[in-house]
């Protein structure tokens, strides 16, 4: 992806997720926008770029953060949303054994304390592989990998679902779930 482009898909991170009030969008319960209505908001923050820019990074991204609609005229973030009033119905499903969480080393102590948290977000993000969840753990410092014990979880109780890029989703991981 070019540099341009990243920095399209940094910006549709901010707003899609965050806060899309900042350029005086706004978003459907589901998280949609309309894709005019972004560009135009983003245009007159001094963003530039036009709807084949959206669909290149959308299709191109790896991490899939982005889901067109199928009728093509809206867009939301597949997930990680912190406003708590965007309620994407993900689909409920039965984990792997086990799944996999970065974070940075100096936050080992409070989840020893606390399990994992969703923190901004509305659910604890997990992988099933150990190399994207160094990459995010490397986002906040020296990364630390964890082991979670996902179908222990949910034959305990506990909901997981999973976006539409494969992320999976659960509310929070008591720490007896967790190996470091």
């Amino acid at each position: 992806m070019s540099k341009k482009n990243t920095d399209i898909s940094k910006f549709l991170s901010y707003v899609l997720r965050h806060h899309p009030e900042a350029i005086g969008l706004s978003l459907d319960q589901n998280g949609w926008a309309v894709i005019t209505d972004l560009i135009l908001c983003a245009k007159k923050e001094g963003y530039i770029f036009e709807k084949s820019i959206i669909l290149a990074i959308v299709t191109s991204s790896d991490k899939k953060r982005f889901t067109i609609s199928t009728d093509g005229l809206h867009i939301r973030a597949a997930q990680g949303h912190s406003m708590q009033q965007v309620k994407i119905t993900y689909k409920e499903n039965i984990p792997p054994d086990i799944l996999y969480h970065g974070t940075a080393a100096r936050f080992i102590s409070e989840i020893r304390k606390k399990g994992l948290l969703p923190m901004s977000r509305q659910y604890v993000h997990l992988s099933t592989n150990e190399v994207t969840a160094i990459q995010v753990g490397q986002r906040h410092g020296k990364p630390m990998i964890l082991i979670i014990k996902a179908l222990n979880m949910y034959e305990q109780g506990f909901k997981f679902f999973q976006a539409e890029n494969g992320v999976w989703l659960t509310e929070a991981i008591p720490y007896q779930f967790i190996q470091e």
